[in-house]
């Protein structure tokens, strides 16, 4: 009996091949061989098509034999590739009938090695089975156990793992830190910058672990918004059995990470409520959803136009109409953020689906059910659009935005995506994000540091985000029409649409943005862009600048066209510094732009918060010291630096010298005695002398701040009594902050490399004569702090802060840094200790001479943290820093790494601007 049956399976094995890849998952490559099948319908082929969890459609099921004394006969099924595979995790779905449910699976991998299985879920949910990364050419999936007749599987999906990632979004794990992220940490519905943001959310917060946040297990609706303190339209697919009026409690559904897929402009999630399964996407403008109903329903898409997540804003006075049965227009007003900025910033909207829908409900309140509406507005709302849906039946759902108009909204929609269906779309995402995060490519290292690398990158080039409209249009709220302001209180601005300038073929020359503070990004995103996406420095210069044209001021964190005064000093300065002295600026006219940086370093300027602060600007001027805050001196003192240094470039010898006298006035709040800065009142008195004290600092210390001195750091270093005692006391910060991997909370502890004040600091031995140092706390830094690849940790669990923490991890990792943020008159790169073996980055051809710039490390590896000595461009190298110009020529740095430090190398010369 038994040689009969192994004969049957045999001759009825089915045999084929799927040639097309979805995010991860390699099943659909591979040819599939199985026991049988139970009739047409059934195909093997059918475990790899992407329908899952309806019945009847896109399953596999093997034609069970039965005798009536319990006898089953229980299928196989086999996934043979052409080539080599590494994975770590296949998801399984049970075919989604209750009555025929395998409950036992062997899974034979081609390596020899055997994973167990027991139970599948019968509700059409996917099992996650995880093991350590594995190379294998074929798996066999036997079931040992079951009920019911025609046993099999509705899907089996292979996901690679990071080792033989195909491309960079692939490597990208959006889940990292996201029990501790912001609201706008986690956008997998987002291109780089994007204007539409969508993401599920599943806790109502804005920070330490809001929007979506890995340990919860409901999605209370997918936001199409994520920006700093904007929110807004909320949706979600469900069924008339779900009242609108309940609000999140009534509409809200279960999901499971099992059978979730998160990735840079793509996501999945089964709702488990419906059994509805949920895809979006995005364009620069638009977000794009795909549903499908696996069970047959009276289906209803739920839009919120009231919805409030909290800390960011809420939404008012909403209006909507319906054009037609397939789409809706409208307009809402997001007010409440807790941070301040313009107090009404409208939204306007385009929502399309791609079938009409049977009616157009709204609800307001508990009472204010209407049905078949064509219009609706004001406080409350919530509408939905009814379909009738069966099992397996797909609609998809594109919701286009814009800060202007709804002109410019639909517009938007139709320029970007107009008759592309979701996958074009998410295809089209796919290739954006991989050639932004292909402009830096890595060999070497862990898969682990690999993954976290290219993670950081996606936060780097993710969290600020564009507001003007496709054809340039954008909204301008910088003129001040009565209360204004600042440190977290709301503007009163006149709301007016502007457009940027054209450039010779009609297209906009840049885009506007909005984005939290770019507060002491000198230390991380300023360098890390200027490397891989010049452009960006270019573009966002061109944004600020555009800002002051219209308002005067620089802006700390633009929001929606107008002022926040979020944090602290004049930021943007810094920025546009940066951009100009390494030859980046070619959207703006260098020395207007050098005419608003010096306007705003002075009283009235953003320096100050504008008018609020004119007062302490003109002390600081006068003084040295800008009153009871040591961290806005500092701040303030490397502005001017900065500001010096252009005019230098520019020939304004007369504004080189002012500002360079302003830039050394610090050395009035440096205490001799203790040899740190510290917070001077008015009448020249220390407010404290308590080097561990955060008062009269910026979420920051005596111990983490005075070292941010970066234009200065050989007269810091003669203050404290010479190289080695720089060194010493710096070498004892480290030590004492390494047991708490280098984060400390605001304003505590030695160092925190878990926020902006403090991340040039490891930097700074080099700077001592002690380059050896540099590398190995770098190195260290990096691994205790940045290396974290799990929901709760990856940077330091503090505030990621849209991209910056990312941008000091990515930097360490590839090597290269500048403690003066490339705004010295002869900008540099320093070197430090790559953990990669190879780096290339491609140098954009419209900002540098050259095409690639390549580091690689021979002899690398974890023990290997000391360079040896290093070569450029087969030429000696005795520096740990090159000009900043020989990078964008193109070239090749060489390092060869050893267990011990070389003490010789580095120590010959500092950089042209410590010897000014």
């Amino acid at each position: 009996m038994r040689i009969h049956f192994l004969l049957v399976l045999l001759l009825s094995a089915a045999v084929v091949k799927k040639a097309a890849a979805g995010p991860h998952n390699i099943a659909p490559l591979a040819t599939v061989t199985a026991s049988s099948n139970a009739g047409a319908f059934f195909e093997a082929q059918q475990v790899q098509d992407g329908v899952i969890g309806v019945n009847g459609r896109g399953e596999w099921a093997c034609k069970g034999d039965t005798a009536f004394w319990g006898y089953v006969k229980f299928p196989w099924i086999r996934l043979d590739w052409d080539r080599e595979q590494w994975i770590d995790r296949i998801v399984l779905f049970d075919r989604p009938n209750l009555n025929d449910n395998i409950a036992g699976v062997k899974i034979h991998f081609s390596d020899g090695s055997v994973k167990r299985i027991n139970q599948l879920p019968a509700d059409g949910t996917g099992l996650a089975v995880q093991f350590p990364p594995k190379k294998i050419k074929w798996i066999r999936l036997e079931v040992t156990d079951g009920t019911g007749k025609d046993l099999g599987f509705s899907e089996i999906e292979v996901y690679n793992a990071f080792e033989g990632a195909p491309d960079y979004v692939s490597l990208v794990n959006p889940y990292i830190e996201t029990t501790r992220g912001r609201y706008e940490f986690f956008i997998t519905g987002s291109l780089p910058f994007g204007l539409a943001t969508s993401a599920p959310l599943t806790r109502n917060k804005h920070q330490w672990g809001g929007g979506y946040n890995y340990n919860d297990r409901e999605i209370l609706g997918f936001q199409q918004i994520h920006t700093w303190m904007i929110s807004g339209i909320e949706i979600m697919p469900a069924t008339t059995g779900d009242d609108p009026s309940g609000g999140r409690e009534a509409w809200k559904s279960a999901f499971s990470h099992d059978d979730e897929i998160v990735q840079p402009g793509y996501h999945r999630v089964l709702l488990q409520k419906h059994k509805i399964w949920a895809e979006q996407t995005a364009t620069d403008r638009v977000n794009i959803y795909r549903f499908r109903y696996t069970q047959q329903a009276d289906a209803r898409v739920i839009m919120d136009m009231s919805a409030t997540v909290k800390n960011c804003s809420s939404m008012k006075d909403a209006r909507i109409k319906k054009v037609s049965n397939t789409e809706i227009e409208g307009s809402f007003n997001t007010v409440d953020r807790l941070w301040g900025g313009p107090g009404v910033v409208p939204v306007f909207f385009v929502i399309r689906f791609n079938k009409p829908c049977r009616s157009l409900d709204a609800w307001q309140g508990s009472t204010g059910f209407r049905s078949g509406i064509s219009d609706a507005a004001g406080d409350g709302l919530k509408l939905a659009a009814a379909y009738k849906m069966e099992a397996g039946d797909q609609l998809e759902m594109k919701i286009a935005l814009s800060y202007t108009s709804v002109q410019n909204a639909r517009n938007n929609l139709n320029t970007e995506c107009g008759n592309l269906d979701f996958d074009a779309i998410r295809a089209r995402a796919r290739d954006t994000w991989n050639r932004y995060l292909g402009k830096i490519a890595v060999k070497g290292g862990t898969a682990a540091q690999r993954s976290k690398f290219y993670t950081d990158l996606w936060h780097v080039l993710l969290g600020r985000q564009k507001i003007s409209d496709v054809n340039g249009d954008y909204p301008d709220r910088t003129e001040f029409t009565g209360q204004k302001g600042f440190l977290g209180g709301h503007n009163e601005a006149a709301f007016k649409i502007k457009t940027v300038p054209k450039d010779g073929n009609g297209r906009p020359r840049f885009n506007m943005y909005l984005s939290d503070a770019f507060w002491l990004t000198q230390w991380n995103i300023n360098i890390l862009w200027g490397l891989a996406w010049p452009e960006l420095m270019d573009d966002f210069s061109a944004c600020l600048l555009e800002y002051a044209k219209n308002g005067r001021l620089l802006p700390r964190g633009p929001l929606a066209g107008g002022y926040t005064f979020i944090m602290t000093g004049d930021p943007a300065a810094s920025f546009i510094v940066s951009t100009y002295m390494r030859g980046l600026l070619k959207k703006a006219d260098a020395n207007t732009a050098f005419e608003v940086i010096k306007q705003n370093q002075m009283p009235g300027g953003m320096l100050g918060g504008g008018e609020h602060g004119a007062a302490d600007v003109a002390f600081y001027a006068a003084h040295g010291w800008w009153p009871s805050n040591a961290g806005i001196t500092v701040e303030a003192a490397f502005q001017d630096w900065g500001t010096a240094q252009m005019a230098a470039k520019l020939g304004r010898k007369e504004d080189h010298a002012y500002f360079s006298k302003r830039a050394s006035g610090w050395v009035n709040s440096f205490d001799a005695g203790r040899r740190f800065l510290f917070p001077k009142d008015r009448k020249g008195n220390f407010a404290h002398t308590d080097p561990l004290s955060g008062s009269g600092w910026v979420e920051a210390n005596a111990w983490q701040g005075t070292w941010g001195l970066s234009h200065d750091i050989p007269k810091l270093i003669s203050l404290m009594g010479g190289k080695d005692s720089f060194c010493n006391r710096l070498q004892y910060a480290f030590e004492k902050a390494a047991p708490q991997d280098f984060v400390a909370e605001y304003g505590g502890g030695y160092v925190s490399y878990a926020n902006q004040p403090g991340c040039s600091n490891a930097h700074l031995f080099s700077y001592g004569g002690k380059p050896w140092l540099t590398q190995y706390w770098v190195r260290r830094v990096q691994k205790q702090n940045y290396s974290g690849t799990t929901p709760d940790n990856g940077y330091g669990g503090h505030d990621e802060d849209e991209g910056q923490m990312g941008a000091v991890s990515a930097l360490m990792a590839i090597g290269l840094f500048d403690i003066m943020g490339n705004e010295a008159r002869e900008p540099v790169l320093e070197i430090t200790a790559p953990v990669f073996d190879e780096v290339a980055i491609q140098l954009n051809p419209a900002y540098y001479k050259g095409r690639l710039f390549q580091i690689v490390c021979y002899q690398n590896s974890e023990k290997n943290g000391y360079i040896q000595r290093a070569r450029l461009n087969q030429q000696p190298l005795h520096t740990f820093w090159f000009p900043f110009r020989q990078f964008g020529n193109g070239g090749r740095l060489e390092l060869w790494m050893g267990p011990k430090p070389n003490k010789s190398w580095g120590i010959q010369a500092l950089p042209p601007a410590c010897r000014e």
